[in-house]
């Protein structure tokens, strides 16, 4: 008998599948502005046209990877290392924590 791995998906809770949604949507407008289509995108990204279309629906079970190679046809990755780079609460915390240090002393 022969054991198939099923593939593993994401859970994706509704507000963040709005958010990917968004970003296809994004992905696909920068498309259009520059004219380029779907086969031309997967024959530069070297994914198949299926992908590129999951990509502009925002599809949860593409890679994030995937994401990147089309954004690098766009000329749209600079903006992808901004994402978590500006960490607010992490800093918040990071102080409240430093203080609570500093207090016990």
């Amino acid at each position: 008998m022969i054991k198939i791995d099923k593939k593993r998906s994401a859970v994706v809770f509704p507000k963040n599948q709005k958010v990917l949604e968004q970003l296809g949507e994004n992905i696909k407008l920068a498309c259009k502005r520059r004219g380029f289509t779907q086969v031309l995108i997967s024959e530069r990204t070297g994914l198949s046209r299926l992908t590129i279309r999951r990509v502009l629906q925002g599809n949860s079970g593409v890679s994030i990877g995937h994401y990147l190679g089309v954004l690098a046809v766009l000329g749209l990755t600079e903006g992808f290392t901004k994402v978590a780079s500006d960490d607010d609460l992490g800093r918040k915390l990071q102080d409240i924590k430093l203080l609570n240090k500093r207090g016990g002393r």
